[in-house]
């Protein structure tokens, strides 16, 4: 009898055990650059050897489900192949919690189901035995303070090389061949792009040019020169750090034998741009840019093309060369259960990973995700760069984790301080009302002023409406934001009235270029990145060019009041803001202000050590943006057709990730107060369609206020 484990829409037929034998040597290969080549072939042989029994064989002829990873997962459990067993249990449904040893056999957990099977409660599978040999793998070394953690995390890293071995073995039998995936060109080719790229930079024509130039040399030679490891890149604003870091990245992998370079935003307001940037140094068809915001080339059917196709392959198991990503992505997928999220850490090893904005890490979360960092590099192979303009004081943090383990700095500290690079002063105003501020702005023809929630935004802005005014805040669809953006560029560059009122989306790597700039009292770090935003590109003297710091009309949300308390503190004790021992200070204060426990808010790792291996629990509990938004969907312009789709009864993943151009997240008291006034058409739960669309302005987005005349 042959037993089978995939048929085909033209009812061709994989044995089990060919698609074993294909699974364990795909995941055998990814699991080498961790050591763990032996232990993938194990758990690819196992992971369906369930698929033996009776029952699954009706179920492949059109029959009825059937539990068919439990079989493997106890077969590894009784071979003490404990880490395998986990990842073949949840290769389907993904990884459950452990639980306890005497669970029920009806729980979900990894113990229940094992008891389940002890109970010789599964169906009988075992005709495996005269195929399949399972072979021999060492176990992992864990042990140690922290062998919880490099266990949990080892299981998710196996896990993800197995997931994605069965996805690409089914699919490239169920298409008869393996439909294009990945992308061929080396790093090598990649670094030549570069050069080629930088050489017309070669000579500087102005002082900043040159240490643009001096910073990128840096880099490049560092790049060679170090060890894989952990290290910082403190570049000011205006330096070419996006630029000088991937040259860093490109090197360095070209002298290890790295695989890819993965490049982490905080926010999608800035990864088009970085991506973009990439796109033009290395070429459109080396780069992933994998985010929910991003649209994929269609054809005039509306079809996505074939390049658009292997991109959006590739977002399932990031198989390229560059990988630009959000914060919320990376981290949110290193601690996930869900296969679809896990499928692509295994390609995590041996690559080189560059935190921009490093001091944007969610502060609620910054232990795990130091941890996360840490165990990337120790144990995988990874060279980590934390990329900014204010470097965090993480020293402390990565310590206990990594103990020993240096984090030198890329950039000489020299060149932060040159004077080349102090293209502003900054001025206090103390205390301004709106009405204040806004004569203060209406006194520059050019100005940005950024302020600390959109409410506020919305106030200054109806304060100096008129001609040359502009709003940016997320109440505005990402479409929106970036049409403005375009437009206050050329505004800029044409020298035309540019006044912006805008909350701090514009603050963290935001390419424009300000005279003047007005920043609503906050961390010094923010103050900081706004300050960025100011004669950036040194066109004028640093004596005209003001950073203004004043508070606002109303008080700073609480949320802000550690930030601002060790902000004060530096100011009083610092005449430079801006130099790197300034903001080391300020970042040592602030998270003492906020203490131990703000730094781990869900007690995430606690979890993990004291836990059997509590994926599920876990993955509910790391969630980077918070759930009390809703998204408000809005039906103008290239939205239009999509918002149809979705009338129409889609719901594709596609179609919601191209929706993300066009949607807006409000609160849930925000999103409550639309849908009572009738202006909101509910999709699910979660979402909903805007109704009324002369309620969205073309200026500032959705109101934060209904007015009764919107009724519909």
């Amino acid at each position: 009898m042959e037993y089978i484990a995939h048929r085909s829409e033209d009812q061709r037929d994989q044995s089990v055990l060919d698609h074993l034998t294909g699974t364990a040597e795909l995941c055998s290969r990814f699991a080498a650059p961790f050591g763990a080549a032996d232990l993938g072939a194990l758990t690819g042989m196992a992971h369906d050897i369930g698929k033996y029994s009776e029952g699954f064989q009706k179920r492949v002829r059109g029959g009825d489900r059937v539990d068919h990873a439990t079989a493997g997962a106890f077969e590894c459990a009784q071979r003490n192949h404990i880490v395998a067993a986990f990842c073949v249990a949840g290769h389907h449904g993904g990884l459950p919690d452990g639980g306890i040893p005497d669970d029920d056999p009806d729980k979900p957990t990894f113990f229940g189901r094992f008891n389940r099977a002890a109970e010789g409660r599964l169906l009988p599978y075992g005709a495996w035995k005269q195929e399949v040999t399972l072979p021999q793998a060492k176990q992992p070394p864990f042990g140690g303070k922290h062998g919880q953690l490099d266990a949990f995390f080892f299981t998710r890293m196996l896990y993800s090389c197995l997931v994605d071995a069965d996805f690409l073995d089914t699919e490239q039998f169920m298409a008869g061949e393996a439909p294009p995936r990945g992308c061929a060109v080396s790093v090598e080719t990649l670094f030549q792009r570069l050069e080629a790229h930088t050489a017309q930079w070669f000579p500087p024509e102005s002082e900043v040019n040159r240490l643009r130039c001096e910073i990128l040399q840096q880099c490049i030679e560092q790049g060679g020169a170090q060890t894989p490891g952990l290290y910082t890149l403190t570049v000011p604003t205006g330096g070419g750090k996006t630029t000088a870091s991937l040259a860093f990245a490109l090197r360095h992998a070209c002298a290890h034998g790295k695989r890819r370079i993965v490049y982490v935003i905080p926010y999608t307001s800035i990864i088009e741009q970085t991506a973009d940037t990439f796109r033009k140094i290395l070429g459109a068809d080396v780069v992933l840019e994998h985010h929910s915001n991003f649209i994929y080339e269609t054809d005039e059917k509306g079809d996505a093309t074939p390049e658009a196709q292997r991109l959006m392959r590739a977002t399932e198991n990031w198989d390229m060369p560059v990988v630009v990503t959000t914060a919320v992505q990376f981290f949110e997928s290193l601690y996930s259960f869900r296969s679809s999220q896990c499928r692509k850490l295994h390609n995590l090893a041996d690559s080189v990973i560059i935190f921009d904005e490093a001091q944007m890490l969610p502060l609620p979360y910054l232990r795990p995700c130091v941890s996360a960092i840490a165990q990337l590099v120790a144990r995988y192979g990874v060279t980590a760069l934390l990329c900014t303009a204010t470097q965090p004081a993480l020293s402390p943090l990565f310590q206990e984790f990594l103990p020993g383990v240096p984090i030198p700095e890329l950039c000489d500290a020299s060149i932060p301080r040159d004077p080349v690079f102090r293209r502003v002063r900054f001025e206090q105003a103390g205390r301004l009302s709106w009405a204040e501020l806004a004569g203060r702005l209406l006194e520059s023809e050019q100005v940005l002023c950024i302020v600390n929630s959109r409410k506020n935004a919305q106030q200054v802005y109806q304060s100096i409406h008129g001609e040359g005014a502009f709003h940016l805040s997320t109440l505005m669809t990402p479409n929106h934001r970036k049409a403005v953006l375009t437009t206050i560029r050329k505004r800029l560059d044409d020298r035309l009235p540019c006044r912006v009122v805008s909350t701090s989306l514009i603050e963290a790597g935001v390419d424009v270029d300000f005279p003047r700039v007005f920043r609503e009292t906050a961390g010094l770090d923010s103050i900081l990145q706004a300050a960025g935003r100011c004669n950036r590109n040194g066109k004028n003297p640093a004596s005209e060019s003001v950073v203004t710091v004043f508070q606002g009309e109303t008080a700073p949300p609480e949320l802000f009041s550690a930030a601002i308390a060790a902000g004060c503190e530096v100011m009083e004790e610092y005449a430079d803001i801006s130099d790197p021992a300034a903001i080391e200070s300020y970042f040592q204060k602030y998270l003492k202000l906020k203490g131990a426990r703000a730094l781990d808010t869900k007690n995430i790792l606690p979890t993990i050590q004291t836990e059997r291996f509590p994926f599920r629990t876990v993955a509910k509990k790391f969630r980077l943006i918070e759930q009390d938004t809703r998204t408000v969907y809005i039906p103008l312009g290239d939205g239009a057709p999509l918002v149809q789709r979705l009338r129409d009864g889609e719901r594709s993943r596609e179609l919601f990730r191209d929706l993300g151009q066009f949607g807006v997240s409000v609160y849930s008291n925000h999103f409550n107060q639309l849908c009572a006034n009738g202006l909101l058409e509910p999709v699910g739960t979660d979402s909903a369609i805007l109704l009324n669309l002369s309620v969205y302005s073309e200026e500032t987005g959705l109101p934060l206020t209904v007015e009764a005349n919107f009724i519909i």
